[in-house]
């Protein structure tokens, strides 16, 4: 990916983790990164669930391979998944369907998120879980409905948490609006929805209690978000803008009213807005639309942040984020992503007048498709930002690595993979994370008073690697400094270092040497074999 590549090694670290489920690893904690501490895989946007479907794909192919099938396959089937809902759970005319699913799965925010943020983006179970809702409100078999619904839920916390929460809050409440407009529905679905959500709800705690605790309080939990509320808060302007990643905006300054390129939840752009403002004055009677904007102006008020900020100038004028900033799992989540609930709500209006225009409407019956498609075209996605990235060394391609760590040892890579460079970590994906590696990229309890980092502190012979990295002098080595060296790999419990193609190689090379011995070339790197 051109945009937010760390991410991407990220992500497909996680792939390689999650395929091991297969092999017996059903660790929540894992030590194959931040050798010794481990990593909370909960606690980080892991895509366990994708890594465990695309294993067969990981382990014939690769998980960069597995990273670009569910880059698109999410894309796909969040949109097919969406029309599938619209068309056959609802009914409603296959052409409203096929442009509610297409602004589900391809909208700016969407094409945005496919920026290495695939947890954010596997939303193809969510279509499911409401399919279930709909079966309850018509007391279709609530108690079957109800465990698969349990079992949806299951899956999509593992596949997604972020996702599952806004779901989860958007729904509810949809489902207090739409109640409160159709009261009849309401008291006749009452009880196979109570008995449906019950029953889910109990599936769903008897198998995520452990989850959720290790997530919570287990090891390496943390006790809030690393990022900030204020940075990643959404400009009440950007909601008219074109996205940079969209056709209208490709020349635009939309990306300057965003934090960066894969935050870009709100670009609606201004025609798809009065758009759906036509389509709510359109169908107002339906409860379904007054229940969709009445949430998705809660929504896109709560994507503003603790307070409102307009074409980049503070305001100062406080919104409902800040009245809820602070408490738990709120406050895990990114400000500007609550925008990303008013995709499905935007579908849902669109799709009800472009229905009733298609099946009863008159002039209307041309003039909403037209206006619809108006709407839309400026918004079609460009193709996502690619580079090259540079091969990883064959010693870990071609399986050299096995002859100086075992399966479930600890190699040190130099450079060390960290924040903001987690390069290296390529290399154990390369193994399909057979073997462990000292720090990494993740968010752990590194920061003041045990509350969330990105990364940990580096051990001093790691910060003195970084050091002949970024300057290129090869420092003295006394006997302290091997002594040091020593306690290092002990601490890491690494029986084997390599130093793969960086810059200054030469330098870092001679850096190991010194504080290890002479190091042996195997394929294109260089080993240094020690006892943890």
């Amino acid at each position: 990916m051109g945009v937010n590549p760390a991410d991407q090694t990220l992500i497909e670290w996680f792939l390689a983790q999650g395929s091991r489920f297969w092999l017996g690893d059903l660790s929540l904690v894992t030590d194959r990164m931040n050798s010794p501490d481990g990593v909370n895989l909960l606690t980080n946007a892991t895509n366990l669930l994708a890594g465990a479907l695309l294993a067969p794909v990981t382990f014939l192919f690769g998980a960069p391979t597995s990273f670009a099938v569910l880059v698109a396959g999410n894309l796909a089937g969040t949109a097919i998944g969406w029309y599938l809902l619209f068309a056959r759970g609802f009914g409603l005319h296959r052409a409203a369907a096929a442009v509610a699913g297409g602004v589900c799965g391809f909208a700016p925010a969407m094409m945005s998120q496919s920026n290495s943020h695939t947890h954010i983006t596997m939303q193809w179970l969510l279509p499911p879980i409401v399919y279930c809702l709909l079966r309850l409100t018509r007391g279709r078999t609530p108690v079957r409905t109800g465990l698969a619904l349990g079992a949806l839920i299951v899956a999509q916390f593992f596949g997604g948490q972020e996702v599952l929460f806004f779901a989860a809050m958007t729904l509810g409440l949809f489902t207090i609006g739409y109640a409160a407009f159709d009261r009849d529905l309401a008291r006749r679905a009452a009880r196979p929805v109570l008995v449906g959500l019950g029953v889910g709800a109990g599936l769903a705690v008897a198998v995520l209690a452990y989850p959720l605790w290790v997530e919570f309080k287990g090891p390496q939990s943390v006790p809030n978000g690393p990022f900030s509320p204020e940075f990643f808060s959404a400009d009440l302007a950007s909601y008219a803008k074109f996205s940079p990643l969209s056709w209208a905006g490709r020349d635009g300054d939309g990306g300057a009213f965003a934090p960066n390129a894969t935050e870009l939840n709100t670009f609606l752009g201004a025609p798809l807005l009065i758009m759906v403002a036509a389509a709510v004055a359109y169908r107002w009677r339906h409860p379904a639309v007054r229940a969709a904007t009445i949430v998705g102006v809660l929504m896109a008020w709560l994507s503003l942040g603790p307070t409102v900020t307009v074409a980049g100038e503070q305001t100062g004028f406080p919104a409902l984020y800040g009245l809820l900033h602070g408490l738990p799992v709120i406050d895990g989540a990114l400000p500007s992503r609550f925008a990303l609930t008013l995709l499905p709500l935007v579908a849902t209006v669109l799709a009800l007048a472009l229905d009733a225009a298609l099946r009863h409407g008159g002039v209307a019956r041309y003039v909403l498709p037209a206006a619809t498609a108006l709407a839309l075209v400026p918004i079609l996605p460009l193709p996502l930002d690619t580079v090259h990235r540079p091969a990883v060394p064959e010693f870990f391609a071609a399986g050299h690595w096995k002859t100086c760590v075992r399966t479930g040892g600890v190699l040190v890579p130099v450079p060390l993979p960290s924040p903001p460079d987690p390069e290296s970590l390529r290399w154990a994906v390369a193994a399909d994370a057979a073997f462990g590696v000292p720090e990494g990229f993740f968010i752990g309890p590194y920061g003041g008073g045990g509350k969330a980092s990105m990364g940990v502190y580096s051990q001093p012979t790691a910060a003195l690697l970084a050091d002949v990295r970024r300057t290129g002098v090869v420092p003295e080595v006394t006997a302290e400094t091997r002594r040091v060296a020593q306690a290092d790999v002990g601490h890491w419990n690494a029986s084997c270092i390599t130093l793969g193609p960086t810059v200054h190689r030469d330098e870092l090379k001679a850096t190991l040497d010194l504080l290890y011995g002479p190091g042996e070339r195997v394929a294109d790197v260089w080993v240094w074999r020690v006892k943890p």
